[in-house]
Parts: structure tokens; C-alpha cells; sequence
């Protein structure tokens, strides 16, 4: 006789979710605060559901072929140099990611807040369809570069913000990574060394005034000279007024110092009138 073997079927593991304990204690007539209890249960393990559902989702996500490439060239000129770079549009980024998120459960909403000194906020919240959402936030000042006016500076960078966002919230990147703030770092550099290389050249070509040509202060001496000898003049005030016109050497300076009053002539003695028409006909002299 052959034996026969029975095998017990092996029953699959049963869980027990709290909507299940909801239904049994109603059955039992259980009382409210049982209820109440059993349904913030039930809340929390929806919750915690949900949240895995959006992990096990973004993993497979994750393994998704996406290129994002940049498909802007922008180039503009400011009183900092030229600015060029290349960037993936919003648009270009949305195509890409927003149909597969939408693969696997997910959707995308941005919130536009304004933040502390004046700065602009952006909220990129990602989805699931169970319910658990993940948030990520980026801020940062107007984009003033290129000449815009305030509106265009505020589309810029809540446009920027936007991309760059929903690039962080889902892991990706663009295949080079944009690089549109660090160009303008970079005009900012250009401008610093250029006005570093004028400041080096402009103090390399500045002179020193030169001094007094030996012709022309030999005659300068000459015809100027004569109210010192006359005693008009005192040899400091003739320095004074050499130097206003051009640096003495130091053998020119001495060469003035030299100068002194002539001796008295003995014998007739002028008047003060005389003197005063001596010393009238030396100043035309000496600016002829």
C-alpha cells in the first residue's frame, strides 16, 4: 500500500491593518474613545505607508535613463566684461522630469514666497499619489545682470530657482552642470584683474614732473637773479617761485642759494625815487 502523505498548506502571513480593528470594534459596539484611539491608529499608519510607497517609487524613478541637456547659449555685455554661458531652459528641464515622475506616481507643484531682505523664495514640492509629499527650498536676491529691470530681474531668478529646484528635489543634474551664476563670478574676477592691470599701468606711465632745463633755468637765473643782487628780492623768494614752475636740482638750488645782494657803490648815493625806478625797469625786464 502506498502512503499517502498529506501536506498542510502553508497559509500566507495575515495582517492586520488597523481599518480591520476599526471594523471589529464596531462589531463589538466598542466605545468612542476606543474608536478614536483606533482611528488616529489608522491615520498614522497611513502615513507611514504612504512615505514608503514614496521611497520605493523615487528608487525606481531614480533608474530611469533621463539626459538634460543645456539648450540656451546666453552672452551679454556689462560695465564688468562680457558674461556668457550655456544653461538648460525651465522648459527643457520640465519636459524631461515631469513625464517621469508622472510614471511613477509622483507630481510637482512650486510655491513662490518671498523671503527675508527682500529675497525670493521657491518651494519645490514633490508628490506621491498615497499622499506623502517631500519639499525642497532654494532662495536668492534678484537677477540684475545683463541690464534688467526689476520685473525681468524677478522672472530670472524665480525661473532659475524653479529649475534648479526641481533638479534638487529629484537628484538630477543637467549632463554639464549649469554654471550661469558661476559665470558671472568669473566676469566679476575679469573685471578685478582688468582694474587691477589699469591701476599697475597707469602708476608705470605716471612721471615724475622733470626739473628745470639747464638752458632755461640759466636764463631764468640770469634775468631773475638781478632782484636778488638789487636786494628786491631775497634769494628764498626766487626759490619759492622756481619750484611753482618746476623742481631745482640740487646744484640749481644751490646755484640760487649763491645769489646775494650787490655791495653799496660808494660815491653818489640814488634816491628812493631812483631806486624805485631801477627796480621798475628790472621787473619789465625780467617778464619780457
Amino acid at each position: 500500500m502506498n502512503a499517502i502523505v498529506e501536506r498542510a498548506e502553508i497559509a500566507a502571513p495575515v495582517t492586520t491593518t488597523p481599518a480591520d480593528l476599526i471594523r471589529y470594534a464596531m462589531t463589538a459596539n466598542a466605545d468612542v474613545a476606543k474608536l478614536e484611539q483606533l482611528f488616529e491608529l489608522q491615520v498614522r499608519w497611513e502615513e507611514r505607508e504612504a512615505k514608503k510607497a514614496f521611497v520605493a517609487a523615487m528608487a525606481e524613478f531614480k533608474r530611469a535613463d533621463l539626459a538634460i541637456t543645456k539648450d540656451k547659449h546666453v552672452e551679454f555685455r556689462t560695465d564688468r566684461g562680457t558674461t556668457a554661458y550655456d544653461h538648460a531652459t525651465i522648459g527643457n528641464v520640465v519636459a524631461v522630469i515631469v513625464p517621469a515622475l508622472a510614471a511613477f506616481g509622483f507630481s510637482h507643484r512650486w510655491v513662490i514666497e518671498r523671503g527675508e531682505g527682500g529675497l525670493i523664495r521657491v518651494r519645490c514640492i514633490i508628490t506621491h499619489r498615497l499622499g506623502h509629499s517631500e519639499e525642497t527650498v532654494l532662495e536668492a536676491g534678484l537677477d540684475a545682470s545683463g541690464g534688467k529691470n526689476n520685473i525681468q530681474a524677478m522672472i530670472s531668478t524665480k525661473t532659475y530657482l524653479e529649475r534648479h529646484s526641481l533638479l534638487a528635489a529629484t537628484g538630477l543634474a543637467t549632463l554639464d552642470q549649469d554654471d550661469d551664476f558661476d559665470a558671472e563670478a568669473e566676469a566679476e574676477r575679469q573685471r578685478q584683474a582688468a582694474a587691477a592691470k589699469n591701476t599697475q599701468t597707469a602708476a608705470s606711465t605716471t612721471k615724475a614732473p622733470e626739473p628745470w632745463a639747464a638752458d632755461k633755468f640759466t636764463a631764468t637765473l640770469e634775468k631773475q637773479g638781478k632782484m636778488v643782487t638789487a636786494g628786491t628780492k631775497t634769494a628764498d623768494d626766487l626759490l619759492a617761485w622756481m619750484k611753482t614752475k618746476a623742481p631745482l636740482t640740487a646744484a640749481q638750488e644751490a646755484a640760487v642759494r649763491a645769489l646775494a645782494p650787490a655791495a653799496p657803490i660808494s660815491g653818489d648815493v640814488m634816491t628812493a625815487a631812483e631806486i624805485a625806478e631801477a627796480h621798475q625797469r628790472e621787473m619789465e625786464e625780467a617778464q619780457q
